[in-house]
């Protein structure tokens, strides 16, 4: 059995109107209820942050199901929101709510649920029947508002004044290990609840691996070291990429640091409302290829930030129909990576904007900006 805490106080405005949207999107599916499963939708419509948890959406409520773990959380966080406490699995919880109800017909998140969680749930909601429904409230949270876009100028913020408190402690003969470290302390210092994601710091060869994991490498004289690096702010994420050089700059690194920082800058301008993200990955690609190092170039050049680090929209060379909206936020990060030699990779985060787009970061690209003497 669960147990029903009704709620009557209104939900603040920011919610209501993003409750109030995805009702709209889900009476054109002609669903009678939307089950998010995904814990960064359900805290985009609600505020609520605990996971292992649900939110039920019908034409005129909103329930949470959760369990006791996370009652205090409900009351802080979103007291105006009825809440389902479960005892027992969240599938029959949810079950027992469809029953109640009576909804005929509600849409799952397909890829937020598991073939098992499925089957059980199937069975646990009878008669009402589950249909995949298209990413609803992903739809939403594809344009970010003005409260989301002051979250993530804070992120940005943390983020680099971290990396430039790091950099002013870089010695030789420290590891990478030690740099992701003393990186991450340096943002939840500033506020960060966390990194935005397992911190990268490859030094020399270890560069020509996009996603390298920080080892027992060391700094030394001649270093070309690359930080990708974001912070977790009020759950929304920011991704920067930057070389640092210890003393002097590699030659083949020199190289192809400015092919690179060209192909960001030219992808860079050409972001606007209309334009595909395949297009702008187009801009960053035919550059490279045009320099010789096509084949070096193997992922994306960006891709959508907010409570994910990943999410719509792409910008790469599979992205042919979606196109760019103003509001909508994205990592320009174009590479080059040598085997056994190393790589560059320069990453800013994006807003497109009405008439163009912002560039939300603001630490230097400049290659002699990235020597530390």
């Amino acid at each position: 059995m669960a147990r029903t805490n009704k709620k009557k106080n209104a939900a603040p405005k920011l919610y209501a109107d993003r409750l109030a949207a995805a009702r709209e999107r889900m009476a054109s599916k002609k669903l009678a209820g939307y089950l998010v499963t995904n814990h960064m939708d359900y805290h985009y419509l609600t505020g609520f942050t605990g996971e292992d948890s649900a939110l039920l959406l019908t034409p005129r409520r909103a329930y949470v199901i959760s369990d006791t773990r996370f009652e205090e959380a409900l009351r802080q966080e979103c007291p105006w929101v009825p809440t389902v406490m479960r005892k027992a699995l969240i599938e029959d919880a949810i079950g027992a709510l469809c029953g109640r109800l009576k909804l005929d017909r509600v849409g799952i998140q397909a890829d937020h649920m598991t073939l098992s969680s499925h089957q059980t749930l199937r069975k646990a909601a009878k008669p009402t029947k589950l249909v995949s429904a298209p990413p609803i409230v992903n739809g939403q949270r594809l344009c970010k508002d003005n409260s989301e876009l002051k979250i993530l100028d804070q992120a940005i913020k943390i983020a680099q004044d971290a990396f430039k408190a790091m950099c002013r402690s870089i010695r030789v003969g420290q590891t990478e290990q030690q740099l992701a470290a003393r990186l991450e302390y340096e943002m939840q210092k500033r506020g960060a609840t966390g990194p935005a994601f397992p911190t990268i710091v490859a030094e020399g060869p270890n560069a020509a691996l996009p996603h390298a994991h920080p080892g027992a490498r060391k700094v030394k004289k001649g270093s070309a070291i690359l930080f990708d690096w974001g912070a977790t702010y009020r759950f929304y994420r920011s991704d920067l990429t930057r070389m640092v050089f210890v003393g002097t700059i590699p030659p083949k690194i020199r190289k192809i640091y400015g092919v690179v920082l060209e192909a960001q800058q030219k992808a860079i301008a050409a972001i606007r409302p209309g334009v595909r993200g395949f297009d702008v990955d187009g801009v960053a690609r035919k550059h490279i290829k045009k320099a010789g190092y096509g084949k070096y170039f193997g992922h994306g050049t960006g891709h959508g930030l907010g409570l994910d680090v990943h999410e719509a929209p792409a910008v790469s060379f599979r992205s042919q129909k979606e196109k760019l909206e103003p509001g909508m936020v994205v990592t320009v990060e174009p590479g080059i990576y040598l085997p056994g030699i190393g790589g560059v990779r320069i990453e800013d985060d994006v807003l497109v904007t009405a008439d163009g787009h912002r560039v939300l970061s603001s630490l230097s690209t400049e290659m002699s900006d990235a020597v530390l003497k």
